[in-house]
């Protein structure tokens, strides 16, 4: 699966026709998180290569171009919640459960886990998920910041994919453009940095045949 995910992923930046990515799960759940037997294979050996291989399933996700939404409709489970925390934006479904689970099964998070969920969460929130194993049903995920919307499970798909096509109906140069100078921010430091940054891209936009195009159109009486 790792591999059809990493496929999948690179078929769908290379489709000119493609802006924007729902990622959801088969009901009843997001993602069970990986197969423990197959987790404990690739954990023995040193260097934790075949771990590694398991992460990339959601770190393929997380490195995509495109701008990218977790419709949550069910359990997202251990390295599931990776895969949701993965994407830009979760939508959450009120059937959804964002359940780290890693302590209870006597395992180590990995993959970023901690990470992600301190940067999402903050300190408390990450210690309350996932050192006391709190779990979060969609709307205690929107309460707290790990989903940003939650809705009812049969609307899920259909505001997700909402949600989607609002970056997909921007020029899909400045999509890409734009989610790469968002990765950029956390790593810095100060507000005239990030003045620097965005000069750098707003000046290429107002080059880009789009801009021309969009600001033609608003002058049209």
């Amino acid at each position: 699966m790792v591999d059809e995910i990493v496929a999948a992923f690179d078929a769908l930046e290379g489709d000119e026709s493609v802006a924007a990515v729902v990622v959801t799960g088969a009901p009843p759940a997001f993602c069970a998180g990986a197969d423990l037997s197959h987790l404990g294979q690739a954990g023995r050996g040193s260097g934790g290569d075949g771990l590694r291989s398991v992460y990339e399933g959601f770190l393929r996700v997380q490195r995509a171009a495109l701008p990218t939404v977790a419709a949550v409709n069910g359990p997202a489970v251990g390295a599931g919640v990776n895969l949701a925390l993965a994407c830009d934006v979760r939508i959450a479904g009120r059937s959804a459960r964002f359940d780290t689970r890693f302590l209870q099964l006597g395992l180590h998070p990995g993959g970023g886990h901690t990470w992600m969920m301190t940067k999402v969460l903050g300190p408390q929130g990450a210690a309350a998920t996932v050192l006391f194993g709190d779990v979060l049903d969609g709307e205690a995920a929107e309460r707290h910041g790990l989903a940003w919307r939650c809705v009812e499970d049969d609307r899920l798909l259909e505001s997700a994919r909402a949600f989607a096509a609002k970056a997909a109906s921007a020029p899909p140069a400045l999509v890409r453009k734009v989610k790469e100078t968002l990765r950029q921010m956390p790593t810095v430091a100060e507000s005239t940095d990030a003045v620097e940054i965005e000069l750098k891209a707003q000046v290429w936009s107002m080059q880009q045949p789009d801009f021309a195009q969009r600001l033609q159109a608003r002058r049209k009486p």
